[in-house]
């Protein structure tokens, strides 16, 4: 009798977290059956359980971080990614698809195929980089429902790993609200940080809605297990079930932690400098038909000391800077490797579209120009001689555990961006937008290997999605009437490598830089001062004033013939200038771009003011879970 009464408790257990997940995963019908006074008199009502269609594919997104458009090899680039090469081989190359130059923005336009400040993530949930205005606070709104929330109201099940960095920090606590974690945006399971940077040994670790103790394995390591464990327990209970998966390591943003088996894959393979890099990996990418075979590479950013003039002391440390970068991304491509041979070997990957994303943004500037090691962005600066010698005396610690901020210097930013000027944070250059996106799916992709130069944006990635699933974008999710998409599907170009561009515009705006893209003309101005004017720290002496808003000088560049952003045509065509100029203003009363808030605003403290919320550019006295972004 004990043993039926706990039977029945489980199977009513069961029957009411069943009730409750429907109740949180699918529309309530209204009810159809018949009330009456007694159960003879009554007909039952039931809501359905909602299926996907038989035979769904699986979807699979996959999005690096700080890598550069000219790191991989499967852009061009000499680190070896074979992982990725195959994906592309045997699928498409997008080599005009752009990201919004940082990463929340990047995250938060890419999981509600809108834009950035469209869904108040102009900057971050970070307490200091947050401000009360629409298109900054950071808390993106329910009627701009997520591609989770939406598949798994189309019978998927859905799993993120790695790294989020969407959830404000005044809810990143055991205590929450959970409404902004993964989990209350339509993660069935989450297994990651929800910062935007972390240890890779010691991460601030969380799954589904608490903090966890990290085992001390790598961290790509421990969410590429977390990701085949939770596709492996659902296979087994509902093998025709589809699943979403979201998969975002924290590589290759710092700090760079590695084992020495990667980066010694490349001892001694740098010892050429970021000059020559940038040389042969330029010529590689014509090779590829990555870029255009009458390409001119721009010349070297003029804060970057040549190669060949650098002492012998500060080749070797950055040298060794980039082996550990370079291992760090082989070694990525190889978790990622796992998790594709673990579809292939259980026979999910033919009927899994993935999408892979080479970064939520150009390489990062944010190493300084002599690269980092162990001491925080928002640390007392010190003077180039002294952070050169601070980081030879450390230069056994690059890549190890002990390297908490580790990060290669600028020269070495700039060369896995090549083709392209400027880097990380710029959203006024290609350099700080454009990303390789591979689009892989056995059964759907006929031109395997091809290129396409259609432009892109990471917002169309969930349209995209929706349209190749024939998923209809839902009028209300969870009761609440949803806001539309901004995003352009990508499919059209699927088949047809020549079809011309349906995404013709696009604005880009991070902490004052910005610029705007139409039909091929891009408008742009490199606002000062950005984080490299202040110095070799972030809170240091800034060495260019603001420039304000309003005497700042615009370029004009036609990237149809000039693709890398040589050639300024402002003042040869003042009236498509303008007529740009309009346009970013038009876009940005629609999306919530003012009012203007730039790195000025944010080191002197002018933004978030709420009472009781201390504010600190000490990252030292910030909790994990509160570390702003790089």
């Amino acid at each position: 009798m004990k043993k039926t009464i706990v039977a029945f408790l489980l199977i009513t257990g069961s029957v009411s977290q069943l009730a409750r997940a429907q109740n949180i995963t699918q529309q309530q019908q209204p009810f159809k059956g018949v009330i009456g006074r007694t159960l003879a008199e009554s007909k039952e009502s039931w809501t359905d359980q909602i299926k996907a269609p038989k035979g769904a594919p699986n979807v699979v997104w996959i999005i690096l971080d700080d890598v550069g458009f000219g790191a991989s090899s499967t852009f061009g680039g000499v680190i070896n990614t074979p992982t990725f090469d195959s994906l592309a081989n045997n699928g498409l190359r997008y080599t005009n698809f752009h990201t919004a130059a940082i990463c929340a923005p990047t995250r938060a336009a890419l999981l509600t195929g809108r834009n950035h400040h469209y869904v108040h993530m102009g900057g971050f949930a970070h307490t200091i980089l947050s401000a009360g205005f629409p298109g900054y606070d950071g808390r993106i709104p329910s009627d701009k429902g997520t591609v989770a929330e939406i598949l798994r109201e189309n019978g998927y099940n859905t799993f993120a790993v790695g790294k989020y960095g969407l959830t404000p920090d005044e809810d990143a606590t055991d205590a929450g609200p959970f409404d902004r974690w993964p989990s209350g945006k339509g993660f069935d399971h989450f297994f990651g940080f929800l910062g935007s940077q972390t240890d890779q040994y010691k991460p601030d670790l969380v799954e589904d809605n608490a903090h966890v103790t990290p085992d001390g394995r790598h961290l790509n390591e421990q969410i590429t297990d977390k990701a085949i464990f939770y596709i492996t327990r659902q296979h087994q209970v509902a093998p025709n079930k589809p699943f979403f998966l979201y998969y975002a390591p924290g590589a290759t943003h710092a700090p760079h932690q590695v084992s020495k088996e990667w980066s010694d894959l490349y001892k001694g393979k740098f010892d050429g400098g970021w000059d020559v890099f940038r040389e042969q990996v330029f010529e590689r990418q014509k090779k590829l038909g990555i870029i255009p075979a009458n390409a001119v590479l721009p010349a070297r950013n003029p804060d970057i000391k040549a190669w060949n003039t650098l002492s012998p002391d500060e080749k070797k440390l950055y040298s060794r800077f980039m082996e550990v970068y370079a291992g760090y991304l082989t070694y990525t491509d190889h978790e990622v490797g796992r998790l594709i041979d673990y579809l292939k070997q259980s026979g999910q990957l033919d009927n899994t579209l993935v999408f892979v994303i080479i970064g939520d943004n150009g390489a990062s500037k944010e190493g300084t120009l002599n690269g980092d090691i162990d001491r925080p962005l928002f640390g007392k600066p010190l003077s180039e001689q002294e952070n050169i010698q601070h980081n030879l005396d450390r230069i056994g610690e690059i890549g190890t555990p002990e390297a908490k901020e580790g990060n290669y210097p600028l020269g070495w930013a700039q060369a896995a961006n090549t083709p392209f000027k400027y880097w990380k944070q710029d959203a006024n250059a290609e350099g700080g937008t454009r990303n390789p996106l591979i689009v892989f799916y056995p059964k759907g992709i006929k031109d395997k290997g091809g290129i396409r130069t259609q432009y892109g944006h990471v917002n169309d990635v969930l349209p995209t999605t929706l349209e190749y699933l024939g998923i209809t974008p839902p009028e209300y999710i969870r009761g609440i009437k949803q806001d539309t998409l901004q995003g352009t599907s990508l499919v059209y170009s699927f088949d047809h490598p020549d079809a011309p561009s349906r995404h013709r515009v696009q604005y880009y705006y991070i902490f004052g830089s910005r610029s705007i893209y139409k039909d091929g003309w891009k408008a742009e101005v490199y606002h000062h001062p950005n984080t490299i004017d202040e110095g070799n720290s972030i809170g240091g002496p800034a060495t260019k004033p603001s420039s304000g808003f309003d005497n700042e000088v615009w370029e004009l560049y036609d990237l149809k013939t000039d693709f890398n952003e040589r050639i300024d045509l402002a003042k040869k065509y003042p009236e498509k200038l303008k007529e740009l100029q309009d346009l970013f203003d038009q876009q940005a009363k629609i999306n919530n771009i003012y009012p203007f808030i730039d790195w000025d605003d944010v080191l002197k403290l002018r933004i978030h003011k709420k009472t009781g919320v201390a504010q600190t550019l000490n990252i030292g006295t910030v909790p994990a879970a509160e570390t702003p972004n790089k």
